[in-house]
């Protein structure tokens, strides 16, 4: 596809945004990506250090478990968040794959039998897996694992599902403006009617200075 161009205000370089819909997708992918693509390297590092922070502070308050992917047939079951978490792109598709892995009864079981163990799963075991399992208490009994998150992280797992949601949202915004191009608005167009109306006057008042009589004291000359 041919690079395509959005109109800029008055004395301002055209934005060349090569292939929107691959910038997007980069975009999608790794934040900041498609405006890097793209050649708009101050905004693709922005975009990347705010997103990625955003993301990273969610998860670290999460534990790394408030970014999961899970669609049962109970309320309990589905997690909603990650609809928005997706948008982060990459950082977010950890999830889809334990999810797959935590879908397979025997996988399960064998989890379930590792976190009954001292030593417990693996953080990679656990990194964005659903929490489907059983968790024994130190005190005895056992609690569900979406229970004991929460009771264990208190108010850190809900904190940790806003931040992570959030990030993904603003990727979106970023996908976005990496397909359409930068937004200008109504102040650059009042702007640029401003300045063409002040050229117009200028142009009208050297014309009506050069139809003028010339040098005071030349009188045109008498008629007939």
């Amino acid at each position: 596809m041919a690079a395509t161009s959005v109109e800029t205000p008055p004395n301002a370089a055209p934005v060349a945004l090569r292939d929107p819909v691959l910038a997007g997708i980069f975009a999608w992918l790794i934040p900041g990506a498609g405006h890097f693509y793209q050649g708009r390297r101050t905004k693709a590092l922005l975009f990347f250090l705010c997103i990625v922070a955003t993301w990273s502070y969610g998860l670290w308050l999460g534990d790394g478990r408030v970014v999961y992917a899970a669609w049962g047939p109970t309320s309990e079951e589905k997690r909603l968040p990650y609809i928005c978490q997706i948008g982060a792109g990459v950082m977010a598709l950890p999830a889809v794959r334990q999810a797959q892995l935590y879908g397979d009864k025997n996988y399960r079981a064998e989890m379930q039998r590792k976190e009954a163990t001292p030593n417990g799963r693996t953080f990679l075991e656990k990194f964005m897996a659903p929490p489907v399992l059983n968790v024994d208490l130190p005190t005895g009994g056992r609690m569900k694992e979406l229970d004991y998150l929460n009771y264990r992280l208190n108010r850190r797992f809900e904190l940790g599902t806003v931040y992570t949601m959030v990030a993904g949202l603003l990727n979106l915004i970023v996908v976005f403006d990496a397909i359409g191009g930068p937004a200008y608005g109504n102040a650059s167009a009042r702007r640029r009617k401003e300045s063409e109306d002040a050229e117009s006057a200028a142009a009208k008042s050297t014309q009506a200075r050069s139809t003028e009589p010339k040098a005071s004291g030349e009188r045109p000359a008498p008629a007939g």
